[in-house]
This record gives structure tokens, C-alpha cells and sequence, in this order.
């Protein structure tokens, strides 16, 4: 693991949204995997990873 956040890649991203989804932690699931979609260059990709992790209702 880096302690540089520059250093990460799209897949420890991914990684990390997978983890945060299984841990119950469905809003930091979709930022991480947020930023895998904005760093993809094919849009179809990018949909696909939205989709996977889509914003969680608010609660307000």
C-alpha cells in the first residue's frame, strides 16, 4: 500500500469501493468508485462502474 494517493491506481480504487460496499459503506464505495469512472477512458466502462456503485439515497 502507497501513502501517496497519486500513486494509486484505477484498480486500488476499484478495490477500495469493493471493500467499502462489502463493509456497509455504500456512500464511500461510490466516491471511490467515482473516481475509477472519471479516470476511464471509455465511456461504456465508466457507465458500467457507475452503475455498479450508484450514490445512495439521502437520508434527510
Amino acid at each position: 500500500m502507497t501513502s501517496n494517493p497519486a500513486d494509486l491506481t484505477s484498480a486500488d480504487y476499484l478495490d477500495g469501493a469493493r471493500e467499502m460496499h462489502a463493509a456497509g459503506r455504500p456512500y464511500l464505495a461510490h466516491l471511490l468508485a467515482e473516481e475509477v469512472a472519471q479516470r476511464a477512458t471509455d465511456p461504456a466502462a465508466a457507465r458500467s462502474i457507475r452503475a455498479q456503485f450508484p450514490a445512495p439515497a439521502r437520508k434527510d
